[in-house]
C-alpha cells in the first residue's frame, strides 16, 4: 500500500514544476555517485588482483623466518619433520645477505639471495626470465641471476659472442670478531647467467645465486640460513600449515603468509581504496540534502491529501511510512540505474578493453576490472541507508501535520 502511494505520488504531475525537477535530479545524483562507487572498486580490485599475481611470483606460500635475529638454525630431524607435514608441497631454505656488486666501472648494492635446488619448486622467478637460463651454478663455478633493473644499472651484458664476464660480489662475514674491517668482508666472483622481470620492487633489488656460494663467503654454518620458504599443495592451507610449523619449530620462528610478508603493500592498497569510496559517498550525502528539498515540497503539495487519509483514520505510522517509501523509491531508482550502469561499463570493459592506460610503459595496456559481489552489497546499502536518514525528517514533517480540511 505505501509503495503505491509512493508510485503514484512520483508520477503524478506536480503544481509546481521544480518539485519535478528536484526528483529527477536527486535520482540523477545517486545513480552517478554509485555507479562511481562500483567503477572504482572494481578497478582497484583489479590493480590488487594484477599486484597481487606479481607478487606472488616472488612471494611464496609461507616464509619463516626468525623472530630475533637474521639467522637460524635447523638439524635434520627438525627438517624432515616440516617436510612431513600434509599441506607442504616443497621447502627451499634460503641464505640472504646485502652485498656490493661490481661489474667493471659499475657499482651497484643487491639483496644477494642465496637459494637452493627447490627454489625453482616454490618460487615463480625461473618462469619470469627474459634473458639468458635460470642456472646459479655451484659454490666453486657460482652463476648469477639478477634483476632487469641491476642489469641496466651494472652494465651486465649477456652474450654468447662475448662469453660470460666475471662479476665481483662483495659480503660482509658473520661472526667475525677481528678488528681490521677487512676481514670482515669477503670478496667472489660470479658470471652471469640471467635475468629476469618481474616488478620493479623486485628487479631493482634482487641477484640470485646458488646457496652454498652465499654460505662460504659469508660464513654461516651448514645448518644455519636466513629463511625457508615453502610451496603449499593448496593456497587456501596456509593457516592451518603455518600452525603445524610453529608447533614443530615453536615460537621462537615466525611464519608469514604472502600478505604478511608485504603488509604494507596490501593495507597501502586497501586503506586507497575504502578512502576513494569515503570521498565518493559525500557525492550521496550532497544527494540527500536534494532529496530532503524534493520531499518537503512533496509534503507541502500533498497537505490536503494527508488531511484526508487523517480523516479516514490513517495514524501517524502510516502517514510517515507513505513519505518515507516516497524516498525509498526515488534511492531505489537511482541506485540500480547506477549499478546497472556501472556494471555494463565494468563488462564491456573486460570483454573489450575499451579504456586504456596511457603511457605504454605498464604490464598492461587498460585498466583492468573485477567483480566482487560484497562491493555491490556496501554500495548499495550505503545508498540507501543515506535515502533512509534524508527521507526520515520530511516524513516525520508530514506525519506530525495538523488536521485541516478546507
Amino acid at each position: 500500500m505505501y509503495l503505491n502511494f509512493a508510485w503514484r505520488y512520483f508520477k503524478a504531475k506536480k503544481s509546481a514544476n521544480a518539485i519535478n525537477i528536484i526528483a529527477w535530479v536527486t535520482t540523477g545524483v545517486i545513480a552517478f555517485a554509485t555507479c562511481c562507487q562500483v567503477l572504482v572498486m572494481s578497478v582497484y580490485n583489479g590493480f590488487e588482483d594484477l599486484v597481487k599475481s606479481l607478487y606472488s611470483s616472488f612471494y611464496t606460500d609461507l616464509k619463516v623466518i626468525p623472530v630475533t635475529g637474521k639467522t637460524f638454525f635447523l638439524d635434520l630431524d627438525k627438517i624432515n619433520q616440516l617436510k612431513k607435514i600434509n599441506q607442504i608441497k616443497s621447502i627451499s631454505f634460503i641464505a640472504e645477505e646485502k652485498a656490493l656488486l661490481q661489474n667493471g666501472d659499475f657499482q651497484s648494492v643487491v639483496q644477494l639471495k642465496g637459494v637452493d635446488e627447490n627454489f625453482t619448486k616454490v618460487s615463480g622467478v625461473p618462469a619470469k626470465m627474459i634473458k639468458g637460463n635460470f642456472d646459479l651454478g655451484t659454490a666453486s663455478h657460482p652463476l648469477l641471476v639478477v634483476g632487469s633493473g641491476i642489469q641496466n644499472a651494472s652494465g651486465i651484458i649477456l652474450s654468447n659472442a662475448y662469453g660470460q664476464e666475471d662479476i665481483a660480489l662483495i659480503l660482509p662475514k658473520s661472526n667475525v670478531t677481528d678488528n681490521d674491517p677487512l676481514q670482515s668482508l669477503s670478496e667472489g666472483i660470479v658470471k652471469p647467467s640471467g635475468v629476469f622481470s618481474i616488478q620493479q620492487e623486485f628487479d631493482n633489488a634482487y641477484a640470485l645465486t646458488n646457496i652454498d656460494f652465499v654460505k662460504q663467503q659469508t660464513g654461516l654454518k651448514q645448518n644455519e640460513f636466513t629463511a625457508a620458504e615453502i610451496k603449499l599443495k593448496k593456497t587456501e592451507e596456509a593457516p592451518s600449515a603455518a600452525i603445524a610449523i610453529k608447533k614443530i619449530l615453536g615460537n621462537s620462528f615466525s611464519v608469514q603468509n604472502k600478505y604478511q610478508q608485504n603488509a604494507n603493500l596490501y593495507s597501502t592498497m586497501a586503506t586507497e581504496k575504502w578512502v576513494i569510496y569515503a570521498v565518493l559517498t559525500l557525492i550521496l550525502i550532497i544527494a540527500a540534502f536534494n532529496m530532503i528539498s524534493a520531499l518537503t515540497m512533496l509534503v507541502l503539495e500533498k497537505k490536503q491529501d494527508i488531511a484526508i487519509l487523517q480523516s479516514m483514520g490513517a495514524t501517524k505510522i502510516q502517514i510517515k511510512k507513505i513519505f518515507l517509501s516516497e524516498g525509498l523509491l526515488l534511492g531505489s531508482i537511482g541506485t540500480i540505474i547506477g549499478v546497472f550502469t556501472a556494471t555494463l561499463i565494468c563488462y564491456l570493459q573486460v570483454k573489450f578493453k575499451l579504456i586504456k592506460l596511457q603511457g605504454g610503459s605498464f604490464l598492461i595496456d587498460y585498466f583492468p576490472v573485477k567483480f566482487i559481489a560484497q562491493d555491490f552489497v556496501i554500495v548499495i546499502l550505503t545508498a540507501m541507508t543515506i535515502v533512509l536518514l534524508a527521507s526520515w525528517l520530511p516524513s516525520t514533517k508530514a506525519a506530525n501535520q495538523p488536521l485541516e480540511l478546507k
